[in-house]
């Protein structure tokens, strides 16, 4: 029995070998058929999106498709790798040498060997590959991103990434807009143009002017932004400092962080408009009811700190405490407010919420809700503090004072076409929430103006146009936590244009600047100066005198601004507000010490001018 076991076993053992041995010998035939008739291997480009282009509003071209070329090669089909080195290497930049051992030592049968090539330097390597009878060498044609403005409104625009996604701006947050993935219905292969709101033109003013602020003012950073007071369409957004598109990849963090959106800071005495804006419209005041203003105002509750004042006000309406931005005034109506109801109509600006703008990375601010607020909160919300806002935030409430009491939604976009140019979207304005009557918003306006006439935001007055201004200067927390910094702050400055027909908000905000610190010194001349250049960019009508009211009843549009002409003419008297448009003529270096009426000047009257001279008028 044993033997008969023994022979079985035997016999099936060899039967499987036999087996195996067949089976291998197929495959091997087969293997051996397919490698005769194959086809040689070819490695076909990859296929990509044609991306659309990235335009200002008025079509100014800000970021373009362009196409480069990889050079690899296919190491299965090379016959000379080292003729292939010895051509190529001078015309690649590279080492012949290291050209040979990198294609040898290839552990795969592709490699690169170089990518991005312009057009021209693809059509060189071709003629060397062609004269030469070189073989396994292919072009891989890819789609690549160019950024003619560079850093013209790079924040807004974004970067583009090797991967062909995009990284930051709108090239992120509008990809699958300007490349739509293969399986999008309707899919054609080529993406949409973008037509942003930004208009190039008023963007480098604004840049211009911002450079120059943070040179003279040595100020760590700053931002910058001009919206359409009727739209809501940003013209202008400045993030300084901001990234290269050209360099982005040595680009810092710092130059990567998106400022107006991102940003979050106290916004300081800015902040009144809209803490008036809310008293008005709960009714704890009304214009010209009268305040004290003794520059204390105190809470009667032990360890808690008051509220100050720099100099004593005296008798203050709503009208003054924007114009002469008194913190106890606005302390005393924030005091008799209803908390949860202010905090309601702060909420209704859009304050503690994102306003959604085509951009990454959005914050929503900082407004803790009433429930969590110390005795002192909802005063020191009123004047702009224990608030975090963004840029972005702030500008959009203040369309609710252009547009009859009601906020518009910020956009970046202007429209969207196709490579064939129909129009796919066009931006409309939309409303949001309806804030403050019409009457208040009118209410806020003038008083703003107000301040811009025989205010502290007089810096920002323009020449023959109204505007409606208020500065802030804002302490900044310490970084490591325990109060305020006694050095570093955020000057502010907001101004609307015509005052009593808005069709421009500007928005400014130095942070950390150096040495002189107040919003209405900094911040207040770069309003003025970019408000007169984009009214002179629009061909918006100038007047020749400003008109203010002071009290909301008395014109006094019958006085006339000082005007300089052969001989320097005695001012003794003339108040502050009709010296304003001294400061904006370009023929005299004019100095204006202090508030109130001229009681001293150089030269004296009668003095012959020449261009150039300098003039010094001392008020009190």
């Amino acid at each position: 029995m044993g033997e008969v076991d023994s022979f079985i076993s035997k016999g099936r053992f060899w039967a499987f070998v036999g087996i195996v041995i067949v089976f291998t010998c197929l495959l091997i035939l087969q293997f051996a058929k397919y490698m005769i008739m194959k086809e040689p291997i070819v490695i076909k480009p990859k296929i990509s999106t044609e991306r659309g282009t990235i335009y200002d509003r008025n079509k100014k071209i800000l970021a373009v498709q362009t196409t480069v070329y990889n050079l690899y090669a296919d190491k299965t089909l090379m016959k000379k790798p080292a003729e292939a080195a010895k051509v190529l290497a001078p015309v690649l930049m590279q080492n012949e040498s290291e050209l040979l051992e990198k294609i040898q030592d290839s552990k795969s049968n592709f490699l690169y060997l170089k990518k991005r090539m312009s057009e021209s330097e693809r059509d060189l390597v071709k003629t060397l590959i062609d004269e030469n009878k070189l073989s396994g060498l292919r072009f891989e044609s890819v789609f690549n991103r160019t950024y003619p403005e560079n850093t013209l409104a790079s924040t807004v625009v974004g970067f583009l990434g090797d991967d062909g996604r995009g990284k930051t701006g709108v090239e992120y947050s509008l990809q699958n807009i300007l490349s739509p993935p293969p399986e999008t219905k309707g899919y054609t292969g080529k993406g949409y143009d973008v037509y942003l709101s930004i208009d190039g033109n008023i963007q480098y003013m604004l840049e211009k002017i911002i450079s120059k602020t943070m040179e003279e003012t040595r100020a760590e950073s700053a931002v910058f932004l001009a919206v359409d007071a009727k739209t809501g369409e940003i013209l202008a957004y400045v993030n300084s400092p901001s990234a290269s598109l050209a360099n982005f990849i040595e680009s810092t963090p710092e130059q990567r962080l998106d400022r107006p959106a991102n940003y979050v800071y106290e916004p300081g005495s800015v902040f009144k408009i809209f803490s008036m804006a809310a008293f008005l419209e709960l009714g704890t005041t009304k214009d010209g009811e009268v305040y004290d203003c003794n520059a204390l105002f105190e809470f009667n509750r032990a360890k808690v700190k008051p509220i100050t004042c720099l100099k004593t006000h005296g008798r203050v309406s709503p009208r003054d405490v924007i114009r002469l931005s008194c913190n106890d005034a606005t302390a005393q109506i924030a005091d008799i407010t209803e908390k949860n109801a202010f905090y309601e109509k702060i909420k209704l600006f859009g304050f503690g919420s994102k306003t959604n703008i085509e951009l990454p990375g959005e914050t929503a601010g900082l407004l803790a809700p009433p429930q969590n607020w110390s005795v002192r909160t909802k005063h020191t919300i009123a004047i702009g503090q224990e608030v975090g806002v963004s840029a972005l935030q702030l500008v959009e409430a203040a369309t609710a004072f252009t547009n009859r009491g009601s906020t518009l939604r910020l956009s970046l976009i202007s429209k969207i076409a196709d490579k064939e140019g129909n129009i796919v979207y066009l931006h409309k304005p939309s409303v949001l929430n309806k804030v403050i009557s019409e009457k208040n918003a009118d209410l806020l306006l003038s008083y703003m103006r107000t301040g811009s006439i025989e205010g502290i935001a007089w810096r920002a007055s323009i020449n023959g146009v109204p505007i409606a201004v208020k500065t802030g200067t804002a302490q900044m927390a310490n970084e490591k936590g325990g109060g305020y910094s006694k050095t570093d702050f955020i000057s502010s400055c907001i101004g609307i244009f015509p005052a009593d027909d808005p069709k421009i908000i500007l928005y400014t905000a130095v942070i950390k600047p150096v040495g002189q610190i107040y919003g209405s010194i900094i911040a207040a001349p770069a309003i003025s100066e970019a408000s007169n250049e984009i009214i002179d960019y629009l061909g918006l009508a100038r007047e020749n005198a400003p008109t203010v009211e002071h009290t909301g009843r008395i014109p006094i549009s019958e006085n006339k601004p000082v005007v300089l002409k052969d001989k320097m003419p005695d001012l003794t008297g003339v108040p502050k507000k009709l010296l304003l448009e001294l400061l904006l003529q370009k023929d005299f270096a004019v100095k204006i010490t202090g508030d109130g009426y001229v009681t001293s000047q150089t030269p004296p009257p009668g003095t012959p001018l020449k261009k150039g001279m300098k003039i010094e008028l001392n008020l009190e």
